[in-house]
């Protein structure tokens, strides 16, 4: 299928103002509407519908590295999340046309129907540049009628990343149950078909720090029953529920301010097996006694090398972060650092010696891929069935 879309996209005059002064000027797309926030980048060349339904990246304006993004549309099955959490959008160019069979609406009305802007038709090489050099700020898109300086001063208003606590803003306030699996392609998408639903089921409540979609289809396809509780559940009010294992989920914002779920954490290690995601990787490392810190621009898709320490295995895995747990700061008598990052050298993944409780920093439930870390989700099952045998 190939057409292209009657609506065509806007072709206004937009802005870009760094809070160090670096303006870029393109055309407005999407949404046309103000939208500040820090400005990050991400080196995925696909994966678009995904990155824009991560609650990971609320509070942010994401640049995407590869030129052409939009080319194959949007689609429902694809979403990560109930709606878009990013503040907005940065593109080298984003296509008209969609070219895709499961392509149903283009990447200009997605945007727009959900409220989200976005800037095309400038040197996206140069910005992604200037973010590595001087590392990621907090920047506004606005009409390029509006004057930089003016711009400017609303900018350095701005909160910073760093201290917020984004996760209470993207979580649902209310437990629900998670019964979907990923669709099979190609063909007609069909479900996958999960293990039996009344033989060895495991319960697995999820916290909801701003979860992808991804993890709760993975964790139904390798045989568990998927609640996602609130991020803000107590410790006691999540054991009552009777489960075998929970998963702390990927979520956006500085670890740090996230002290409640800390607290959860503490009480939780020793008395039910735990898995970490991303946000969840970085939380545990708190809750064992680590310390975090802001990357300079972060690590944001879907090409890392990582090593898994145990098995000298090189996984290709995707990112979404800002944040990183120090390794010196981790308790050696109690956590075991697993993975590494061979770009950067990095903690992507511990374990602690004294509890059934592991953690990655980057996504093993990736969408659209790759799929080289999938087997986290068997693991953690192992220890969720290793962990009933020996109460």
């Amino acid at each position: 299928m190939t057409h292209e879309f009657k609506n065509p996209r806007a072709r206004n005059d937009g802005i870009l103002v760094l809070e160090d002064g670096r303006v870029f000027r393109g055309r407005r797309f999407g949404a046309i509407t103000d939208a500040m926030g820090e400005v990050v980048f991400n080196t995925s060349m696909t994966g678009y519908q995904e990155i824009l339904t991560d609650p990971s990246y609320a509070g942010q304006i994401v640049v995407m590295t590869y030129p052409l993004i939009g080319n194959y549309g949007v689609n429902v099955e694809d979403t990560e999340s109930r709606k878009l959490f990013l503040s907005g959008l940065i593109v080298r160019e984003a296509s008209r046309i969609v070219s895709n069979w499961r392509g149903k609406q283009s990447l200009t009305e997605y945007l727009r129907a959900n409220n989200v802007p976005g800037l095309e038709g400038f040197d996206t090489r140069a910005l992604v540049r200037h973010i590595r050099t001087h590392g990621a700020m907090r920047g506004i898109m606005a009409s390029g009628a509006i004057p930089p300086d003016q711009l400017l001063s609303q900018v350095k208003r701005h909160p910073s990343m760093a201290g917020c606590d984004l996760a209470s803003g993207v979580t649902r306030n209310e437990q629900y149950a998670w019964a979907e699996a990923s669709v099979i392609l190609p063909s007609t998408p069909t479900r996958i078909q999960p293990p039996n639903p009344f033989e060895n089921r495991l319960k697995v409540a999820v916290y909801d720090y701003g979860a992808k979609w991804n993890i709760l289809r993975c964790l139904v396809e390798v045989g568990c029953d998927v609640t996602v509780i609130p991020a803000s559940m107590s410790a006691g009010d999540l054991l009552a529920m009777n489960i075998d294992g929970v998963v702390l989920s990927n979520g956006p914002g500085d670890p740090d301010p996230v002290q409640y779920a800390v607290e959860n954490i503490r009480k939780l290690i020793g008395r039910v097996p735990i898995f970490g995601i991303c946000l969840g990787h970085q939380l545990l490392g708190i809750a064992a006694g680590g310390k975090t810190y802001k990357l300079k621009f972060g690590h944001r898709g879907g090409n890392h090398p990582v090593i898994d320490l145990s098995t000298r295995r090189v996984e290709i895995t995707s990112h979404n972060h800002g944040f990183a747990v120090d390794p010196d700061s981790l308790p050696d008598s109690r956590v075991e650092v697993t993975h590494i990052n061979l770009n950067h050298q990095t903690c992507e993944g511990l374990r602690l010696k004294d509890a059934p409780a592991f953690s990655v920093q980057y996504h093993p439930e990736a969408a659209p891929g790759p799929h080289d870390a999938l087997y986290m989700f068997e693991r953690f099952v192992g220890d969720m069935r290793q962990w009933k045998e020996q109460k």
